[in-house]
């Protein structure tokens, strides 16, 4: 646990684990812009946290683990239960399947509190969100939810129509993308850290960054990269693909890439804290997931002003104007995914054109700010309402 805090209303934010990821990353954004004294904020994981929570700027913010086993684990809610009750939240804020439960808690244990309810994507075991036992769980805990929070309006349109929730109890909130920290590049930055074999001039870089699990489905992108290579066996010699992050996938995408001969071809880089770094020295932006919320990803790319090729999947055709920012292509559909790459690594006006047009896109719509006022308004509402209530 990490310390405490001042007073002004108390948001407790529920959640399975505070590591790397879509979701994690988007609620230390929340925390790190957050006026201090509009909100004070508190973290508990079901599961555990790791060195991600050191992102979160504020060191009082205190971050708790209730070390949930493996299975059902009842003793889970007794713990949470208690914990809820020490901290006599104002306002408590669950996401995902993995701790909506924790609504059904927190009405018991600290009844007097608001409880949001936040819907951010959905994994590999259900990425359609259309599993009978997940939903009728979901219709079960809906009434203990005050405000749903969707991240994209296909999020949003699931809520209702899959979960019976009234558009009137949805606030659907884009995420929002540091376009200070996620830039085009400059001339004077830093040269990335690529090995010997990428810094060739020629180069083209394709990369992609993500944890390598199923649901990423970076095997398509891998593939996809083989077969542009065996269309165009020229691009050997300039297509260069860069993979950032870890996770059970990332040895068969080795394997594929030795049988295949283009090991050379390929950097699996692994978990970096310099992302942004990294992408400014990329040339193509890859998403090949199986299912998305609103990737954070995609908005750091475009913020960035590459190009981006993405799977028409969940959120990622409300970030990706196709033939304007990048291209949408079918998941799990390398050929197609080949296709796109082509045309970016033949045209690098195209490139830029795609780029820029992403990139005053971010400016608009995605940023910081507007993300953070539209969650202080929905904290703001529900905590109005149970004014009026009194």
């Amino acid at each position: 646990m990490r310390n405490s805090l001042t007073k002004s209303p108390l948001v407790v934010h529920v959640i399975y684990s505070l590591a790397v990821g879509g979701l994690e990353n988007g609620l230390v954004n929340l925390i790190n812009n957050m006026p201090r004294d509009r909100y004070r904020h508190a973290i508990v994981c079901l599961h555990s946290f790791t060195d991600f929570a050191k992102r979160i700027q504020d060191g009082d913010i205190p971050i708790y683990s209730l070390d949930k086993k493996q299975g059902k684990d009842l003793g889970l809610y007794v713990r949470l239960g208690r914990l809820l009750r020490q901290l006599k939240p104002d306002i408590i804020h669950t996401r995902n399947l993995a701790a909506i439960e924790g609504q059904v808690i927190a009405a018991i244990a600290v009844p007097s509190a608001r409880r949001v309810h936040g819907e951010h994507g959905r994994d590999m075991f259900d990425v359609a969100g259309l599993n009978v036992k997940y939903n009728l769980l979901r219709r079960l805990i809906r009434p203990f939810v005050h405000r749903y929070i969707a991240v994209s309006r296909d999020l949003e349109q699931w809520l209702v129509d899959q979960i019976g929730v009234k558009t009137s109890h949805i606030s659907q909130i884009y995420n929002g993308v540091d376009n200070q920290k996620f830039r085009p590049r400059h001339a004077g930055d830093p040269a990335p850290p690529w090995p010997p074999r990428f810094a060739d001039e020629r180069h083209v870089i394709i990369g992609s960054v993500g944890r390598m699990a199923v649901v990423k489905d970076h095997r398509t992108l891998v593939r996809a990269f083989i077969e542009l290579i065996r269309l165009r066996p020229d691009l050997r010699e300039i297509a260069r693909l860069v993979i950032v992050g870890d996770g059970p996938c990332r040895e068969g995408c080795a394997q594929l890439l030795a049988e295949a001969g283009l090991s050379d071809c390929v950097y699996l880089i692994g978990e970096r804290n310099d992302v942004a770094d990294l992408m400014r020295a990329m040339d193509i932006f890859v998403l090949p997931s199986l299912g998305e919320g609103i990737s954070n990803t995609i908005l750091e790319a475009m913020a960035t002003g590459l190009p981006v090729v993405a799977t028409q999947v969940g959120g990622n055709p409300e970030l990706v104007q196709s033939s304007v920012t990048g291209r949408l292509v079918p998941a799990d559909a390398p050929q197609a995914m080949a296709q796109a790459l082509f045309e970016y690594m033949c045209d690098a006006n195209l490139r830029r054109s795609h780029g820029s047009a992403g990139r005053s896109i971010i400016e608009q719509h995605f940023s910081l700010p507007a993300m953070v006022a539209a969650y202080m308004r929905v904290y703001d509402a529900v905590l109005q309402h149970e004014r009026d209530s009194c």
